[in-house]
């Protein structure tokens, strides 16, 4: 009880004291405190300040254009963090969270990616509090990222690619296997598009990507051709670009792209059939045929360099036959 009592006078005079004055607070109270005990009177003021400061953070992250998906990940982890410690977010110490973190791995039994997920929303959290004045330094500074097990990922080979065209039914499945395999795009990127966002001409179209950003994505000619025949077909006048096979023909949803290539693949025995790993291996070939890390980090749109890299699995048997050329 000390070192919070000590904490939140600490937090409430960081406005008004420069470094230096802080730390021979902090040491003055550290000093003084010792002859006496101190005990919590009420913490329920304490409650309703630390929940609206989680929801303050919420509203920056929302400003910044984080989607609704990702502010509710990012409450529930920060708000289950508050509640199992029962203490104000501007006292929580290192010490705190490591047990917090610790328990609620052998608790929940997660995994170390899990763990360190939300290492990395509890450290946005308080790193924003710092920023914002209300905490001298985040306790989470001190918690390095947990170390996962790198695992190579599947991508899919040309010809289990070739093997879901030949055996896909129906058009609008074959021009989905197609848009997937050819540009990359994210499930719930291509959910949303609609007939006239296809330039045909071009072979391009435009996409709503994560945290409301369009950028370009690219088609090739069989995609072009496979789409053409599909829509040719349709009977309907719905402006979605894929819709369900029957009457009222409405926008298909993710979860049904999901399932119809997850019972392509189980009746082609290919495994773990999904729309992400198509992503992936574009990835991966691009990556295979020399494209520039940068122009794929466009072409996926992602913000940060480092989630490409992840996607791109470099084949083995490149690696070998480029050890030969430039080493051996």
């Amino acid at each position: 009880m000390r070192d919070e009592f000590i904490s939140e006078v600490m937090q409430r005079m960081l406005p008004h004291l420069d470094n230096r004055q802080l730390v021979d607070l902090q040491k003055t109270l550290n000093q003084v405190i010792q002859k006496y005990e101190v005990e919590l009177v009420k913490d329920f003021d304490l409650e309703n300040d630390g929940h609206k400061l989680i929801e303050e953070f919420i509203s920056a992250k929302r400003v910044e254009g984080c989607s609704e998906k990702t502010l509710k990940y990012y409450l529930t982890t920060i708000e289950n963090m508050s509640c199992s410690l029962k203490k104000d977010v501007r006292v929580i110490q290192t010490d705190d969270l490591r047990k917090y973190l610790t328990d609620y791995q052998i608790q929940n039994g997660s995994s170390k990616v899990t763990i360190d997920n939300i290492r990395r929303i509890l450290s946005s959290f308080f790193a924003w509090l710092e920023d914002e004045d209300y905490i001298i330094k985040s306790p989470v500074r001190r918690i390095h990222k947990v170390k996962t097990v790198s695992n190579i990922k599947e991508t899919y080979t040309d010809e289990e690619l070739e093997l879901m065209r030949d055996n896909c039914e129906e058009l609008r499945d074959l021009a989905i296997v197609d848009m997937l395999a050819s540009t990359g795009m994210r499930v719930g990127e291509m959910v949303l598009l609609n007939r006239d966002d296809l330039n045909f001409n071009e072979r391009e179209c435009i996409v709503l990507g994560k945290g409301n950003k369009e950028r370009i994505v690219y088609f090739d000619a069989r995609t072009k051709l496979h789409l053409k025949e599909y829509l040719k077909s349709r009977v309907d006048d719905n402006p979605a670009l894929f819709v369900t096979l029957r009457a009222p023909y409405k926008r298909i949803q993710i979860g049904g792209i999901e399932n119809r290539l997850r019972e392509l693949g189980k009746s082609l025995k290919i495994s773990r059939v999904h729309p992400h790993k198509f992503r992936r291996t574009l990835a991966t070939m691009a990556i295979d045929k020399g494209m520039p890390i940068e122009q794929l980090q466009c072409l996926l749109g992602h913000q940060r360099i480092d989630t490409t890299l992840q996607y791109a699995m470099v084949k083995q048997s490149n690696v070998k036959i480029a050890h030969k050329k430039y080493i051996g």
